[in-house]
């Protein structure tokens, strides 16, 4: 629990209010600036970012997200305002980017010890926020859970997206042939750009049936998928002995409209047994950062730290694909759910 104080005066935070169109979704209003408490820090924020959860959770889709009115928000950047007993990593006045458990859409945010990092002067908002969210979410991924090794064929959903973006990056560092799927020829030429050495739009061809016919009877080494539904059967079809398909994300039930749209799409995952995984030697894995935070924070800790060492020595170069001010929020959260962005999208309250 954080803990307040009436004395201090209040705060602007954009609310939840209420599930839906993003326009109606949000209102600003003041709110008591939280006091850290023993282990936490708290940040003025200069900008938040924005991750497709955000979305999931205006949509009311989302399960981990606080009940109505709420704040979300779970990355952010700034400095450090004060600091409770026992916070050592950091001092007052450092420039931080950080994680929040929620709360980060606001002008004051608190985090935990693990999960905040000191970076450069100079680094940009947006890229501190992509650092801290969608590249740590894939170096976790790509390094610790897969891990991405030489020569590896690498199926990438989403790749024009801000983790999609990250593991790219992560995969052409550790010399893996990348598969890339994104739904325009606009994100297409962006995948070029960026290393994919195969770019598939999804929404031309079945993604499974345009790999299958570039590799042949082999199969794919690693696949992350933030998608979901059938997009996770398929994948496992493609993947070779050895391989494995991480799913971090269920994008597609943005597009369910009703309870039974949200069946098909759980339906679409399909039912896997122990003994079948193994006499193929396949594998999957979930990954769900909140709840890895929960459990083992020191891991969070560790990635944040190696991210900012790696951006700094140039290995991972977040894109950022928008910036809005505090009163945009709503053209932000529309322009994120579109799928139109690349990047990370950030919010900023000045």
């Amino acid at each position: 629990m954080l803990a307040h104080n009436s004395i201090d005066p209040p705060m602007k935070a954009s609310f939840l209010v209420r599930n839906g169109k993003p326009e109606k979704a949000f209102e600003i209003r003041e709110t008591e600036k939280p006091v850290p408490e023993a282990g936490q820090a708290l940040i003025k924020v200069e900008g938040f970012g924005l991750n497709f959860a955000d979305v999931m959770a205006r949509l009311g889709l989302y399960r981990e997200a606080p009940a109505l009115p709420s704040i979300l928000g779970y990355d952010v950047v700034g400095r450090v305002e004060s600091i409770g007993a026992g916070f050592e990593d950091v001092k007052v006045g450092d420039r931080v980017m950080a994680l929040t458990r929620f709360g980060g859409y606001a002008e004051y945010a608190v985090t935990d010890a693990y999960a905040i990092a000191k970076i450069p002067e100079e680094m940009e908002p947006g890229v501190a926020v992509a650092l801290s969210t969608q590249y740590c979410t894939a170096y976790f991924m790509a390094e610790e859970m897969g891990p991405v090794q030489s020569g590896d064929r690498v199926l990438i959903h989403n790749a024009a997206g801000g983790v999609g973006t990250a593991l790219v990056q992560l995969a052409r560092y550790r010399e893996a042939i990348i598969f890339g799927t994104a739904g325009s020829n606009q994100k297409l030429e962006y995948l070029k750009k960026s290393g994919v050495h195969y770019p598939i739009n999804y929404r031309e061809v079945d993604f499974s049936s345009e790999i299958r016919k570039i590799i042949g009877s082999g199969g794919i080494d690693v696949i992350f998928d933030p998608i979901g539904g059938a997009s996770v059967k398929k994948g496992i079809k493609l993947l070779g002995a050895g391989g494995r398909l991480i799913s971090f994300g269920a994008s597609s039930m943005a597009n369910a409209s009703n309870i039974f749209g949200k069946l098909k799409v759980a339906l679409g995952f399909g039912f896997y047994h122990p003994v079948g995984l193994l006499i193929k030697s396949k594998g999957i894995i979930g990954v769900n950062m909140l709840r890895l935070a929960d459990q083992r924070p020191e891991k969070i800790q560790r990635v944040m730290r190696q991210v900012v060492q790696m951006n700094q020595k140039g290995i991972l170069d977040p894109n950022v694909g928008g910036t809005f001010r505090i009163d945009q929020l709503a053209e932000a959260h529309q322009f994120l759910e579109s799928r139109k962005s690349m990047g990370k999208i950030v919010v900023t309250w000045n």
